[in-house]
């Protein structure tokens, strides 16, 4: 067993995994190398670990909300996990423009302006106002989408940028 695992693992865990290296057939040459990757790491920083382990997430596709971590675990770590949804939240730079609702009497102008920043024709464009509710262009730039929402808010109709 490595000298990373008797440093972190309890007596009992130790136990398992003295068990568990003993009846697991592996080559001296993978255990080596297991045993060394867990030495180097244990000489890293704190802030090195903590590099390693995004590296590490990132390279294995591995979120830091998984199923896997749902037990007592990830209670601990909820606060740093909020933090990092906020600073998401902050850096949205993807936006939709969805159509709420207008004034009944404005309907051809926002049909008009919506077929002017899409390029849909006459009859698409109406069904599409129609549908109100509905997401009108998706994809766009902060910048974009405050300019479409503005030109469909001159004409009477009420936007809303997700």
């Amino acid at each position: 067993m490595s000298l990373f695992f008797s440093k972190i693992a309890s007596p009992s865990l130790r136990h398992h995994l003295r068990r568990l290296y003993s009846t697991t057939p592996t080559t001296s040459t993978s255990s080596d190398k297991i045993g060394r990757i867990a030495d180097e790491l244990l000489t890293l920083s704190p802030s090195e670990l903590s590099d390693f382990s995004t590296l590490l997430r990132l390279r294995l596709g591995v979120s830091l909300i998984s199923p896997s971590s749902a037990g007592p675990a990830s209670v601990s770590g909820s606060g740093a996990e909020e933090s990092v949804e906020a600073e998401q939240e902050k850096e949205k730079t993807v936006f939709d423009v969805r159509l709420d609702k207008f004034d009944a009497a404005a309907k051809i102008k926002v049909i008009k302006e919506v077929r002017g920043f899409t390029d849909l024709g006459l009859k698409e464009a109406k069904e599409l106002v129609e549908k109100t509710p509905v997401v009108v262009k998706k994809g766009l730039t902060k910048e974009e989408a405050e300019a479409i929402a503005a030109k469909l808010k001159a004409v009477g109709a009420s936007v809303v940028l997700e």
